[in-house]
């Protein structure tokens, strides 16, 4: 309902329930009230991967007892989940994607990708002779990198890079591995999976935060801005009826469009960076199916804005995975438009005549598969 555990006590008080705030506490977070809430959760997660071929992703601000984290948001349209995590490193990403059970591959798609992260011709050499093959955990992944490089201070970008590179390959490996990631463009969420597609609204919203002082500025970006919006109606309506003869044409509308020269310095180089982003832009001309914008992500991580100004940060371990299932339970709920006062009654009197959202994830993603068909 958004409240405190203070307002509950008080809400239950004045309607005669003697509890002290303490046994409340342990109802919202204690383990062995909420496994089963818990498990839930996974399910959700589990089945929300396996749903469809892409997963958007974003994240938000968080604090645990007075520490500042993030609050990792992994949705599509079936599904929302939340993650409270203390940093957003690639790797963090690859773990939620992986449902905590990351490794580390060492074959060819490891090797390109510690190519492109700069390990030097002679450490990729020793990487391939002495470990081309192996599927290793991370305590063995560490066993490896305090061989080759021991001196974790000089050498931390040649551990970062085959760390990440072997985790990456190791997730692509994953019969439920996304193959398409959209996002915005920070740059944690790059290389992971085979395609990385950027939202578009995300790079709208640069084009609006253009502050021109000269009014022949203002007047050059607000006509810019209606062309940009002008060609995004009508990629959204290639998405309804795409053909290959409108997929030509949009790519050569693409590049004159964002190959605009103004008066207006500013705007001129925003220009540029976009058209540098148009292979992740413009995946949806080949993949009709995938989304053009962030937005549920975005909405997943308003939720959760909401709930740090209902109540501040969570105080322990329990209540941080606590607030992310209940988080996660109720925004999958909201999606497959099940009544979360009823699901949760379903549950705390072991009626369970609801289905599982898990399952509803499942059904309602097969009848997507066959309506496309």
């Amino acid at each position: 309902g958004g409240m405190t555990e203070s307002c509950v006590a008080g809400f239950l008080e004045k309607h005669g329930v003697l509890i002290s705030a303490g046994t409340i506490s342990n109802l919202l977070t204690r383990p062995t009230e909420m496994g089963e809430f818990h498990q839930e959760s996974k399910d959700i997660i589990a089945a929300g991967l396996r749903s469809t071929d892409y997963q958007q992703m974003d994240d938000t601000g968080a604090r645990v007892k007075g520490k500042n984290y993030f609050d990792h948001i992994l949705c599509n349209e079936f599904y929302t989940s939340y993650f409270t995590r203390q940093n957003k490193e690639r790797l963090t990403i690859i773990d939620i994607l992986t449902q905590g059970e990351m490794k580390f591959a060492f074959n060819e798609q490891a090797f390109l990708l510690m190519q492109e992260m700069k390990l030097s011709e002679k450490r990729l050499g020793a990487v391939k002779a002495e470990h081309a093959g192996k599927i290793v955990n991370r305590a063995e992944l560490d066993a490896i990198l305090d061989v080759m490089f021991p001196d974790q201070n000089k050498q931390q970008t040649n551990r970062q890079a085959l760390v990440e590179a072997t985790a990456i390959a190791a997730y692509q490996l994953l019969p439920y591995a996304a193959k398409f990631l959209l996002t915005d463009d920070a740059p944690q969420y790059n290389k992971i999976a085979i395609y990385h597609a950027l939202c578009w609204i995300h790079i709208g919203r640069f084009y609006k935060k253009l502050m021109p002082v000269v009014k022949s500025h203002r007047i050059e970006l607000d006509k810019f801005i209606v062309k940009f919006w002008n060609y995004y109606d009508q990629l959204l309506a290639y998405k309804i009826r795409p053909t290959a003869s409108d997929e030509e044409c949009l790519s050569k509308e693409f590049d004159l469009l964002f190959s605009t020269e103004t008066n207006y310095d500013q705007l001129n180089e925003r220009i540029a960076k976009t058209k540098d982003k148009k292979d992740q832009l413009l995946l949806v001309l080949k993949f009709p199916f995938l989304p053009l914008h962030n937005n549920n992500s975005e909405l997943g991580a308003r939720s959760q804005a909401r709930r740090r100004d209902m109540s501040f940060h969570t105080m322990s371990l329990n209540g941080t995975k606590a607030k992310d299932t209940f988080m996660t339970l109720r925004q999958t709920a909201k999606k497959l438009a099940v009544n979360f006062y009823k699901y949760i009654g379903d549950r705390i009197n072991k009626t369970y005549e609801m289905p599982s959202l898990a399952d509803l994830i499942v059904e309602r993603s097969q009848k997507m598969v066959l309506n496309t068909s």
